[in-house]
């Protein structure tokens, strides 16, 4: 009763027609890691220091701040996508899968909304 039997058709036990979409969207978050930490890494190597005056000075450009909450949302989101994965191969019990994947999505929102707003505050010259 694979997916290749009649009986397998029927009941719906053949491909959900996901995976494709997630695995695209997983490579395109993979890949803004790759631009955005180069960045990352490049501006760090350029700066003349890293004392907290110049890293405040330099987050606070427009080019700087941009790349550093894409980094921020393109990382929660690549973990987010990797560890649904996960999640969905080895939870097998529906109450279980159903609270882990809560719990998991809150995480990566508060994530997220935790590092933008970390970013912003820096970039926006709010108090230390």
């Amino acid at each position: 009763m694979g997916n290749g039997t009649p009986l397998g058709r029927v009941r719906g036990l053949g491909s959900a027609r996901e995976g494709t979409h997630h695995w695209i969207v997983q490579r395109i978050t993979a890949i803004g890691n790759l631009l955005a930490g180069g960045f990352l890494i490049a501006s760090l190597l350029l700066l003349p220091d890293l004392s907290h005056a110049t890293l405040r000075e330099w987050i606070a450009g427009p080019m700087s701040a941009t790349a550093m909450a894409l980094l921020v949302v393109t990382t929660f989101w690549h973990a987010k996508l990797g560890l649904q994965v996960l999640i969905e191969d080895y939870v097998h019990a529906p109450g279980n899968k159903v609270a882990v994947l809560l719990a998991l999505n809150i995480a990566a929102v508060a994530g997220i909304a935790f590092g933008l707003f970390a970013i912003g505050k820096m970039a926006l010259g709010g108090a230390a």
